[in-house]
């Protein structure tokens, strides 16, 4: 295989993006050589397994322009200079005219720099997100000659403008989504649907080995867990009431992840008199998350879909919980129905619903049996149907074939 592939992503490493990272340590095992690209510095400390897998080098852009004002200088002068310089900016005036914000201006700078920037070798654009990233990769990619192509997850398309979306879809040569329900929204809204193609992330299963569970009672609380930042679109306020209506029952939550509303989040169990039961676990490496998994009877994710329009795509997390042989409680929302079938290997509940979600709780506490039946359905759903290999094998033979054009 010829030449690199620019892998562009919003930031690495990041413990909430597990999934990219194992695309890219899978495409790392088939042979393709890559470049990571971030538009962000590091924001964590801790990193996953996979990530110590990774040997791509990483190039940071300058996170805003005006922290390296000389290096941006020298992006804009290189791309002035290049053939494909004046179709860029006539791209990125059009999108300025509808989005005149700071933010479209260092997306244009950000590819400015990585124009320049971009070692001889690379020779394809590969982007992770279809909305900032994007935007970078198109810029740059336009500027450079190359081609560009993407992988769209969950909050970059259903936070987008319809008309963006449509004009990278139809500009970029191809792109995959990671669900059903993305790639139905996708295509209605390109010239060239079948340039899209549904690749689902699957999951790394090595290492996952189902515990032995004791059960509840007997002198310990049922314990109930969850994974997902403290975002809006995770609904762990619903959660939260849900277990107010549960005050009166023997339970234990515990929760991993950072996110914004995190200390909404607490102030509202406080107040609602249940913070003493609730164990914030904050960011924590795969290793941690799993340890809780072997020890949890439950997981909850109780996903909606925020004001915004953004919304989960298929959690990596209830892949985890049901690898780990543990039942699992979730919402309508998106495509978890394509992985979890309501009472054949989890339930779920419509979102913002604390009462059902409660009543659903209180089934799988009262009923271990079908707690049991739930999780071996759900075990056997993951192993069977959701192998990360096909995809990467896909992604990797969609990459290698641009390469191999661009080489020839």
């Amino acid at each position: 295989m010829q030449g690199r592939v620019a892998i562009l992503v919003k930031g690495y490493p990041r413990l909430s993006e597990t999934f990219i990272a194992q695309e890219i340590a899978g495409l790392q095992d088939r042979g393709l050589e890559q470049l990571i690209v971030s538009l962000r510095q590091p924001g964590e400390t801790k990193v996953h397994p996979v990530h110590r897998k990774i040997t791509a080098p990483v190039l940071y852009l300058p996170e805003y322009l005006k922290d390296d004002p000389a290096r941006v200088k020298r992006g804009r002068a290189f791309a002035e200079a290049q053939p494909g310089f004046a179709e860029a900016e006539r791209i990125f005036e059009a999108d300025l005219k509808r989005d005149h914000t700071a933010n479209r201006y260092r997306r244009f700078g950000q590819a400015c720099v990585l124009a320049a920037e971009l070692p001889a070798d690379v020779g394809w654009l590969h982007t992770h997100y279809l909305h900032t990233p994007a935007s970078v990769a198109r810029y740059a990619a336009t500027i450079r000659g190359l081609g560009w192509s993407f992988s769209a997850h969950a909050k970059d398309i259903w936070t987008s403008e319809r008309w963006e979306l449509s004009e990278k879809l139809d500009d970029a040569a191809f792109g995959v989504t990671c669900t059903a329900s993305n790639l139905l929204y996708l295509r209605s809204l390109a010239k060239q649907p079948k340039k899209l193609e549904l690749v689902y992330h699957g999951l790394d299963l090595s290492g996952i080995a189902p515990p032995e569970r004791r059960p509840a009672g007997a002198g310990r609380p049922f314990r109930i867990v969850s994974v997902g930042r403290a975002v809006e679109k995770k609904g762990y306020g619903d959660l939260i009431r849900a277990l107010v209506l549960l005050k009166d029952r023997d339970w234990h939550f515990d929760h991993v992840g950072g996110g914004a509303l995190a200390k909404k989040l607490k102030s509202q169990a406080e107040k609602a008199g249940i913070a003493g039961r609730i164990t914030w676990h904050g960011s924590r490496e795969r290793g941690e998350v799993f340890d809780l998994l072997a020890r949890a009877d439950l997981f909850v994710l109780p996903s909606r879909i925020a004001k915004s329009g953004d919304r989960d795509g298929l959690p990596n997390v209830l892949m985890e919980a049901q690898a780990h042989r543990l039942p699992v409680i979730s919402t309508k929302v998106s495509a978890i129905p394509e992985l979890v079938a309501d009472g054949r290997t989890g339930l779920l509940v419509e979102e913002r619903d604390p009462k059902a979600l409660a009543q659903a709780i209180a089934t799988l506490m009262d009923d271990q049996a079908l707690a049991a039946r739930l999780a071996a359905a759900g075990e056997r759903r993951v192993r069977e149907d959701f192998s990360p290999e096909p995809g990467l094998d896909r992604v990797a033979a969609l990459l290698g074939q641009a390469l191999a054009r661009k080489a020839a």
